[in-house]
């Protein structure tokens, strides 16, 4: 019983340890408020809007530019003629728009 109450007091002690190496919003949000001293639910509305807002500007066309980030943009693609891989015939693929994005210099050496 001593070893579950250690490691269950482990895992409360670093909430914002992200599982097999995925960061998710949350775990962004939860390490900015506690660096802030601020409520995680208010940083995590803050996130959410931001992402919102990313969306809407991406589907008006707009390119956005993150400073130390990078850069988001829509790019269409083309029509084009592909193959089923199960059975090798030959099918359209129809004309989509994809996001983009290109990292800045600064993030791209930082790593």
């Amino acid at each position: 019983m001593a070893v579950k109450k250690k490691a269950a007091a482990k895992k409360k002690a670093s909430p914002v340890k992200a599982a097999s190496g995925v960061v998710t919003l949350k775990h962004i949000a939860a390490e900015i408020a506690a660096a802030h001293e601020m409520p995680k639910n208010q940083v995590q509305g803050v996130l959410d809007g931001f992402v919102e807002l990313l969306g809407k500007k991406l589907r008006k066309g707009d390119k956005i530019r993150v400073p130390s980030l990078g850069i988001f943009v829509v790019a269409k693609r083309a029509a084009r003629m592909g193959r089923n891989p199960a059975t090798g015939e030959a099918i359209k693929i129809k004309a989509s728009k994809k996001v983009r994005f290109r990292v800045a210099k600064d993030l791209k050496e930082s790593i």
